[in-house]
C-alpha cells in the first residue's frame, strides 16, 4: 500500500480578502513530490481557503492512488483539531467543506498532524503564488511556479557566487527533511526509533452488571449498579491475563462502581494503586437509563432518531449528547497522556469512552460510534506518539475470557 504526505496552506489578503491555497502531495517512502495545486479563490476567510487547500490535496492524492494511506501535514491548528475530531466544528462556512474534505478518502486511510509554519513552506508558497496570479488576473500554473522558483534560485546562486540548488533539487530536500520529522504515521502503526516510548493505554471495558446481558442503557446518570458475580469472573480473569503479560505499570478508573469494582480486583492483581478520573465516565444517558434499546424506542421514538442522526442531540430528560462526551473524553486523554508519557495504563473505563478514543485515534466520523461491537471485560489499546499521532494496536480482546 502506498503512502502519500499532503500538505496544504491557504491565505487571506485582509481575513476576508484576496485569496488563495496551494497543496502538494509528497510519496512518503521518496520524498518526491507527486503533484501541486494552486488556485486563487476570490475572497473568502483564511479558514476557508486553508480547508480548499486541504481538499485539493486530498484529491490530488486520490487520483494517484485512491488505495493510498494519506497523512495530512499543516499548519492551521483549527483544520487539523476540527478534522481530527477533536474540535467541534460551529462554523457554517467550514461544516460543508471538513464534510467535502471527509468524503475523498475513507477516514481510516487518512490521518493528521499540525506542523510549524516553517515546516509548511512548499504549500505556503503555492497559496501566495495563487494569490499573486489572482492580482494580476491570471491563473496559477505549475509551470509558471516552476519558472519562478528557478529564477530565483539562479539570483540566489549569483549572489552568493556558487553553486545553489536548482528548484527540482530545492524542493526534494525540503520535502525529504519534512518526510523525516513525520515518518510516524499512525496508519502504518509504527513510529520511527527516535520518537521515544509512547503512552500507552489499555482499554478495558469493566465486568458484566445485572443490566449488561440484557442489554439496557446504563450511564453516569442511572442506579450505578455494581458487577455480577460473572462480572467479578471476567475481572478476575484480566487481572491474570494482566499480570502474565506483565506491561501494566499503573491503573486510571472511572469513578462509577462498576469500573472502580473492575480495577481493584485487577489493581490487588497486580499490586497496583488505583487512580479515579472523572472525564472516563460513561455518557449520561437521561430517561434512558435502564431502559432496552427496544423500550427507547417505543416510548421516545422522536428523541431516539435525532440521537442516531446528530452527535450534538442529547438522550430524553437532559442526558449528555455524544459530541459532549467526545470533548470530556478528549481533554481526560491529553491529562493521562502527560502523566504517564513513556508509560503503559490501564483505564478501566465503559463503552462510550473506549470507543470515542478509538474513533479520535482512527479519525473517524461520530457515526462510527454504532458501528463497533465493545463486550464486557474486553481489552483494547492505543498507543499515543510525543508528535501527537496515535495508533490502535488492539480493540475488543476477549481471548483471556475464554478457557
Amino acid at each position: 500500500m502506498r503512502e502519500f504526505i499532503v500538505e496544504a496552506d491557504g491565505g487571506s489578503r485582509g481575513n476576508p480578502g484576496p485569496a488563495g491555497y496551494g497543496a502538494v502531495v509528497i510519496d512518503a517512502a521518496t520524498g518526491e513530490t507527486l503533484a501541486e495545486r494552486a488556485e486563487y479563490i476570490g475572497v473568502a476567510t483564511n479558514n476557508v481557503a486553508e480547508y480548499r487547500g486541504l481538499i485539493a490535496g486530498l484529491r490530488a492524492a486520490h487520483e494517484l492512488d485512491p488505495t493510498a494511506t494519506v497523512h495530512v501535514r499543516m499548519d492551521s491548528k483549527l483544520v487539523i483539531e476540527q478534522m481530527s475530531g477533536r474540535w467541534k466544528i460551529k462554523h457554517p462556512d467550514m461544516k460543508p467543506l471538513a464534510f467535502e474534505a471527509a468524503r475523498v478518502f475513507p477516514p481510516a486511510q487518512v490521518t493528521y498532524e499540525w506542523i510549524p509554519r516553517e515546516q509548511n513552506k512548499h504549500a505556503d508558497r503555492l497559496a501566495n503564488e495563487a494569490m499573486d496570479a489572482g492580482k494580476r488576473g491570471e491563473r496559477w500554473s505549475a509551470a509558471d511556479s516552476m519558472a519562478e522558483l528557478e529564477a530565483a534560485d539562479a539570483k540566489a546562486a549569483s549572489a552568493a557566487g556558487g553553486h545553489a540548488p536548482t528548484a527540482a533539487e530545492g524542493t526534494r530536500t525540503t520535502v525529504a527533511e519534512g518526510a523525516g520529522t513525520t515518518a510516524a504515521a499512525p496508519s502504518s502503526g509504527w513510529a520511527p526509533a527516535d520518537m521515544g516510548a509512547p503512552a500507552t493505554f489499555v482499554l478495558l471495558r469493566h465486568g458484566e452488571t445485572p443490566l449488561t446481558p440484557q442489554k439496557r442503557f446504563s450511564g453516569s446518570g442511572g442506579s450505578d449498579p455494581a458487577l455480577s458475580a460473572a462480572g467479578r469472573e471476567q475481572a478476575e480473569r484480566v487481572g491474570a491475563a494482566l499480570a502474565r503479560r506483565g506491561t501494566v505499570q499503573a491503573i486510571v478508573s472511572s469513578p462509577l462502581a462498576r469500573t472502580r469494582e473492575t480495577a481493584g480486583i485487577v489493581a490487588a492483581r497486580l499490586g497496583l494503586d488505583v487512580t479515579v478520573e472523572e472525564g472516563l465516565r460513561e455518557t449520561d444517558f437521561g430517561a434512558w437509563e435502564g431502559l432496552t434499546f427496544g423500550e427507547v424506542r417505543e416510548r421516545y421514538p422522536d428523541d431516539l432518531t435525532a440521537w442516531l442522526a446528530d452527535p450534538e442531540a442529547r438522550p430524553t430528560g437532559g442526558g449528555e449528547s455524544f459530541a459532549a462526551t467526545a470533548e470530556r473524553v478528549a481533554a481526560a486523554r491529553d491529562k493521562l497522556i502527560a502523566a504517564y508519557a513513556g508509560r503503559t495504563v490501564l483505564l478501566v473505563t465503559h463503552v462510550t469512552p473506549i470507543k470515542t478514543l478509538v474513533r479520535l485515534a482512527l479519525g473517524a466520523p461520530p457515526e462510527s460510534l454504532f458501528r463497533m461491537e465493545l463486550s464486557a471485560a474486553s481489552l483494547s489499546a492505543i498507543a499515543y506518539y510525543a508528535d501527537g499521532n496515535a495508533s490502535v494496536r488492539l480493540f475488543n480482546d476477549t481471548s483471556h475470557l475464554r478457557g
